[in-house]
């Protein structure tokens, strides 16, 4: 029993940090579209270079996408059956914690410290911790290159890395989480 209580903190620390690093993802298509008969692709210049993001990011995401269709099966082509195309959201996220309030709280100018003047127990000014975080929205269009149709979207939503480092294992697992939804499971 006393393992199980020391493992309970452990555990719960990593629920939290698996569950904020998670994209959640949703996909759209047209029930109308067979799947079964698209074997290549190209990427839709035009619809990429809208999107609103560093063109660094744009190639990591192409890399990806180009990567996961190439493992399905996919063909990259010059007269392709489908076009690929993105476009990105984002939306800055400001956290503010005050954790040290009321009696007892570690604050400036309380009870205590040098004279009443400094940090000591009591009620005090304190500072609150701001926190800042950028969510994203990646969205990957699949378009019908024959009729010029949107046939599958996908999208995947979560919080973004600001380390270079691990920018691009973040994109690469926004780009996997999506296309895990294609081809779409048709319902018969």
């Amino acid at each position: 029993m006393k393992k199980l209580l020391n493992t309970l903190p452990l555990l719960a620390l990593l629920i939290v940090v698996t569950s904020c690093s998670s994209v959640r993802v949703a996909a759209d298509y047209d029930k109308n579209a067979n799947f079964g008969e698209y074997k290549t692709f190209a990427f839709f210049k035009t619809g990429i270079d809208k999107a609103e993001i560093s063109d660094l990011d744009k190639r990591r995401i192409l890399r990806a996408i180009e990567a996961e269709l190439l493992a399905k099966g996919f063909t990259k082509s010059e007269k392709p059956d489908l076009l690929v195309s993105l476009f990105t959201k984002s939306q800055q996220r400001v956290d503010v914690y005050n954790n040290s309030w009321g009696y007892g709280g570690w604050g400036w100018g309380g009870w205590g410290g040098w004279g009443g003047f400094g940090p000591g127990w009591g009620w005090g000014w304190n500072q609150p911790n701001v926190s800042t975080s950028t969510q994203g929205v990646l969205y990957i269009d699949l378009i019908d290159a024959n009729k010029k149709e949107l046939i599958w979207q996908g999208m995947g939503t979560g919080y973004l890395s600001r380390n270079m480092e691990k920018k691009e294992a973040r994109i690469n697992e926004f780009v996997t989480e999506i296309m895990t939804k294609y081809p779409p499971e048709v319902k018969l």
